[in-house]
């Protein structure tokens, strides 16, 4: 599997308010970032792949979802994480 439990738990580290920490908006957004850069270069090489493609349309969904909570919520840290993982806009 591309993502190990000790993956994920170093992602919640870093994003999250500790490494048992999934819940927050941060930790979760961060998360599905990882997800659909793993999944954009596994469409690289399999272009034809439409379930994964369905797939990776449905993260970006939930992500985008995610930041405008963040954004209606507290513009500071939508600010923060998005400047933290390099996302556009």
């Amino acid at each position: 599997m591309y993502l190990t439990k000790e993956a994920k738990e170093k992602i919640f580290a870093k994003h999250g308010k500790g490494k048992n920490d999934t819940g927050t908006a941060e930790a979760q957004i961060a998360l599905f970032t990882h997800r659909i850069n793993h999944l954009t270069e596994h469409l690289k090489k399999n272009r034809k792949d439409y379930n994964t493609e369905r797939s990776l349309v449905k993260l970006v969904g939930k992500r985008r979802s995610l930041l405008d909570y963040l954004t209606k919520k507290d513009i500071l840290r939508y600010r923060a994480i998005v400047k933290e993982l390099g996302l556009r806009k």
